[in-house]
């Protein structure tokens, strides 16, 4: 990509344009903010750095790159973390700078910052990379800092300190010193108070004066002042003021200072461009949805009232012949109703299963999707979202299904980087990639993207799970948890174009990198979790294998996981013709976590279904007694362990196309089961819900096991306890 990348002058935003071109990128122009006044150094800022931009216009003529330069009107205006587009705000500076580096240099797709650590800044120049339609790379994001300190001084990166404002650093011996001879100290500082080595903390600011990018010249600084700003005992605050300096040509030439290139510096004035209406064309959504689908539309929703599934798809749609397109919209369209009845929208969404037909129309449903959910309409953080093809058309359904998970209240905690970097696969859109509600981590589907590239691993399936794997423990760590202690439930999309002899090595994989992470780790607590492998026809990116972790990362409490076994009870669970017997535990796997959160994962495979089955019984009666098995098996899971119906967040019941059944008789049978518990409780059950409360998803197959992928009918229910 040709990049505009945002200089300070220090080395964090230095050293991002080195990596930049490390992964193939081409810096074509320099953005710089600096105050009004050129005799300020620094300004009351929290997303600039401004000390030493004296000298920053010098740095075209050492690149041989273009500089624009725009001068900070704004101020702090929008304090809060996550940025909304605020008048006379600081960011909007950034926003008319780099609208007219855009202008200038159609050709720029992308922007490149030096964040580290700071998710302020973070998501304000991934806000404006959004409202300009540009990619976000920032590759120093979430590094460790003390390699990355030596990275930069071992590449070359020759800067030095041009504020310090922590204790141990003293404006009066430190300003001025170079960054390889400060390291020793910062990293005694580090080990003195927890200072952060590269300055994340505001500790100091640094000036590069030279480096591999610099291939023009180099920056000499001959004489600066030193300005105290708080004389603290302390922890004194100072800066470094510029006065005289020149560039130093390299290469064959001779060493006479040279003048910089007036040509290759513009300062950016004006306001910029309105977005206004773009925006608000972007906000409104569909329109009208075309009536001849409206009879099609079939809908499903659990009982609980505070954290619930709404799931929406259409029946056969051949004969109407309408495309993707069309069908999604009506599935948005109607959830969006849906949750409007209970007085919510989209920012109560917490997680979004988007289901379509042939993954060949991925970038359809993609932008038909970002018209519905927007950043602006979720200003608690957008859904995180997994997207898989199934095999719709062959179950007799429309080419999109949705199934969403709704909260009624604002208490989530949403985790979305738009920013390419090292750290983890980025979400470029309004989808996230965790979102946090009520001690329940739902990771987003993770594909084995190498973060940085953003390219699959292209050496099989458990090369992707392994990079899959190690993406969702950085996410985890972002929630200071681990996939390998906190892990509840891993379900695990497998595409048909997966070789069996890779498959039968999934689980190892799996199970070895859990054990591995578990050892370096030794945490006292350590969920058990549930393995769930569906096999479906494709994936996102053509990926072979897409993981989707569910975690428990309720703090300051101990968890009971393993103390809840299956003991001996009085209590009858004999109900729909069924009772207890010892091999139906063999059916069932269950977690359940601090008596809040229970996983049950029900498997029916054909030697199941044989042990059910009635010598002259005919095929569909053989399915309504596995739909009655089902039910019974979930129902006495749900009772031991003291859950009930109404705690049902959500119940997918995955189908093996292989049955030959259509997914509506399918939903007669268990809708039919369903209402006769339902009688046996006297409505209690349900408490008069509409809808069903269970969705049947069409897959290829199903197992516990990727070597085994032969289930007729899985079962996956999650109910939580509030």
């Amino acid at each position: 990509m040709k990049v505009v990348a945002l200089v300070s002058g220090g080395k964090d935003s230095c050293y991002v344009m080195m990596k930049c071109i490390q992964y193939g990128h081409e810096i074509v122009a320099l953005a710089n903010l600096l105050p009004v006044d050129d005799s300020v150094d620094e300004l009351d800022s929290y997303m600039y750095q401004t000390v030493g931009h004296q000298i920053i216009v010098s740095y075209a003529e050492c690149m041989n790159v273009p500089l624009f330069r725009r001068r900070i009107r704004g101020s702090s205006r929008h304090q809060k973390l996550s940025y909304q587009m605020t008048p006379e705000d600081e960011v909007e500076d950034m926003f008319v700078l780099l609208s007219e580096v855009k202008r200038q240099i159609p050709s720029i797709t992308a922007v490149s910052s030096g964040a580290i650590a700071s998710d302020y800044q973070r998501l304000r120049v991934e806000s404006i990379c959004s409202r300009l339609g540009l990619v976000s790379l920032a590759f120093l994001w979430k590094q460790d800092q003390t390699l990355l300190l030596q990275e930069m001084i071992a590449n070359g990166i020759k800067a030095i300190l041009v504020k310090v404002a922590a204790i141990g650093l003293d404006p009066s011996k430190h300003l001025g010193k170079d960054l390889a001879f400060m390291e020793p100290h910062l990293l005694k500082l580090k080990e003195l108070y927890g200072s952060n080595v590269c300055g994340e903390g505001g500790e100091y600011e640094t000036l590069t004066l030279d480096c591999p990018l610099f291939t023009n010249a180099r920056i000499v600084l001959d004489e600066f002042e030193v300005k105290l700003h708080s004389p603290d005992s302390i922890a004194p605050v100072g800066v470094l003021h510029p006065t005289i300096f020149h560039l130093e040509k390299k290469g064959n030439a001779d060493s006479n200072s040279v003048e910089e290139e007036p040509g290759l510096v513009f300062e950016v004035q004006g306001d910029g461009p309105n977005t206004t209406e773009s925006t608000c064309q972007l906000d409104n959504g569909i329109v009208d949805v075309v009536e001849h689908t409206r009879t099609k539309v079939n809908l499903s929703k659990t009982g609980k009232d505070n954290t619930f599934s709404i799931c929406c798809w259409l029946e056969d749609s051949r004969e109407s012949s309408t495309g993707l397109k069309e069908d999604l919209e009506t599935v948005l369209t109607e959830i969006e109703t849906q949750i409007l009845k209970h007085g919510l929208n989209w920012q109560n969404v917490l997680y979004i299963h988007l289901y379509i037909s042939d993954m060949n129309e991925f970038a359809v449903a993609n932008e038909t999707y970002v018209k519905f959910i927007t950043q602006e309409k979720c200003p608690f953080g957008v859904p995180s979202r997994s997207t898989i093809e199934l095999p719709l058309v062959q179950a007799g359904l429309g080419k999109a299904y949705v199934e969403v998970l709704v909260a009624n209240d604002h208490s989530k905690r949403v985790l979305h980087v738009q920013s390419i970097s090292s750290w983890a696969p980025s979400c470029i859109g309004p989808y996230s990639q965790a979102t946090l509600h009520k001690g329940v981590l739902h990771m987003a589907g993770q594909l084995g993207l190498d973060p940085p590239t953003m390219n699959l691993r292209n050496e099989g399936a458990v090369a992707e799970l392994n990079q899959a794997l190690t993406n969702s423990e950085a996410i985890a760590e972002s929630f200071r948890c681990s996939i390998s202690s906190s892990a509840i439930l891993f379900v695990v999309f497998c595409s048909a174009r997966t070789q069996q002899s890779e498959r039968n090595q999934l689980h190892e994989k799996f199970v070895s990198f859990l054990d591995l992470a578990k050892s370096s780790r030794r945490v006292p607590n350590v969920l058990d979790p549930i393995f769930l492998y569906i096999l479906v026809p494709d994936l996102p990116k053509r990926a072979l294998v897409e993981m989707k972790p569910v975690l428990y990362v309720e703090e300051d409490t101990e968890t009971d996981d393993e103390t809840r076994k299956d003991e001996p009870s009085e209590e009858d669970y004999s109900c729909l013709g069924y009772k207890p017997e010892k091999w139906h535990q063999d059916c069932a796997q269950k977690r359940v976590v601090d008596g809040k959160v229970c996983v049950t994962i029900l498997s029916i495979s054909a030697e199941v279904m044989r042990k059910l089955h009635e010598p002259s019984g005919e095929e569909e009666q053989q399915l309504e007694r596995v739909s009655r098995f089902c039910v019974y098996l979930l129902n006495k899971t749900l009772s031991e362990n003291s859950f009930s119906w109404q705690d049902t967040t959500s119940l997918r019941i995955h189908f093996s196309t292989s049955l030959g059944v259509s997914l509506k008789r399918l939903s007669d049978m268990f809708e039919t089961t369903f209402k006769e518990l339902n009688e046996m409780s006297d409505g209690v059950t349900f408490n008069g819900l509409k809808e069903p409360i269970f969705n049947l998803v069409p897959v290829l197959g199903a197992g516990n096991s990727s070597a085994s992928l032969d289930n007729i009918i899985t079962c996956e229910l999650f109910s939580l306890r509030s």
